[in-house]
């Protein structure tokens, strides 16, 4: 059974924000709040983990996983930023934006693309998150937990505490922020080319368009 933590949306408590990185830093997964949806994750630096992730979303090992940087200088650390990405990203961020970029030797090879060696990368518009991964100290492991959900459970009435009871055997930590649960993906930008092109629409995507980014 999952420990499940209510934590403050916009001041979350120091005390169980501590609590939760030591579960990430010992290999936990974790069901958490996003500013888009809610997200299945862990440290990214834990491989153990890393692969259970793989596994309950049953990702081959060539597809990226995303991850949460606290902020721009956090994401040169793990990714090759061009002057124009990084103009770009300094606008967008922090944000509902997912952005592709080449990786560096710090991304974990179970992480990226293999074959490209590219990454997905998220600075989200959640205090909460933030406070995560600046207390843990290394980026966390986001993905989408809407689809592991049944089917018949995908729709917009579903209410938070059936996501939860649905799941909570999945993961280790369940973190409950008080808010509505969120149903909007985030836009994805491929930042590998001199151009950024959107390759999928969500949260933000008419202001990525409005500052250069070019629909696919």
């Amino acid at each position: 059974m999952a420990t499940t933590y209510k934590l403050h949306p916009d001041n979350p408590q120091s005390r169980k924000v501590e609590a939760v990185v030591s579960a990430l830093r010992q290999g936990a997964i974790a069901l958490y709040p996003t500013d888009t949806v809610y997200a299945i994750g862990c440290d990214l630096n834990h491989r153990g983990a890393v692969q259970r992730v793989r596994q309950l979303k049953q990702l081959a090992n060539d597809k990226p996983l995303t991850f949460l940087c606290a902020s721009l200088s956090n994401i040169a650390d793990y990714a090759i930023v061009s002057d124009g990405a990084y103009r770009l990203i300094k606008r967008l961020i922090p944000g509902p934006f997912t952005f592709l970029l080449p990786a560096t030797r710090q991304v974990p090879r179970l992480v990226m693309n293999p074959k490209r060696r590219t990454t997905g990368i998220r600075v989200p518009d959640h205090a909460l998150c933030l406070a995560l991964v600046e207390t843990l100290q290394n980026p966390i492991i986001s993905t989408s937990a809407l689809t592991l959900l049944p089917e018949a459970t995908k729709g917009r009435s579903m209410d938070k505490m059936t996501m939860f009871d649905t799941l909570e055997k999945l993961v280790d930590i369940v973190i409950d922020d008080d808010r509505p649960l969120g149903y909007e993906v985030s836009t994805i930008l491929d930042m590998e080319g001199e151009n950024p092109l959107m390759i999928r629409k969500g949260l933000g995507w008419e202001t990525a368009l409005d500052w250069g980014a070019q629909p696919v």
